[in-house]
């Protein structure tokens, strides 16, 4: 991979981490535990404690992709980014750039899926 790609990769990674964390903040506050005093009827709580697991499950896969991104940074910093870590062969560009965080090649991972 051209260092200039590296470059760019970073700099989305970067970006992607930055609006995951923001995205981060609000889910905790959307996850909070909803207060036994507070006046809501049944139904409604029902409802907010639904919307308080979807949150919390969206809170979960947000910050496997936090992971995932610091990872690849630190891939990045190694001089591994972009390469297969089962096969060893060269990541696509176009994986990296939908799936900055991908540790797998396209052929290695459609293997895996099956």
């Amino acid at each position: 991979m051209k260092q200039e790609d590296i470059e760019r990769m970073k700099e989305l990674i970067t970006t992607l981490l930055t609006q995951l964390n923001h995205h981060a903040e609000f889910l905790d506050q959307e996850t909070q535990a909803i207060a036994p005093s507070c006046s809501l009827g049944r139904v409604t709580r029902m409802e907010a404690i639904g919307e308080q697991a979807i949150s919390a499950h969206a809170q979960s896969l947000n910050q496997k992709r936090i992971i995932g991104l610091e990872n690849a940074l630190q891939r990045i910093e190694k001089g591994t980014y972009g390469t297969c870590i089962r096969c060893q062969a060269e990541i696509p560009l176009g994986r990296l750039e939908l799936v900055p965080e991908a540790l797998l090649c396209v052929q290695c991972a459609e293997k895996r899926r099956r």
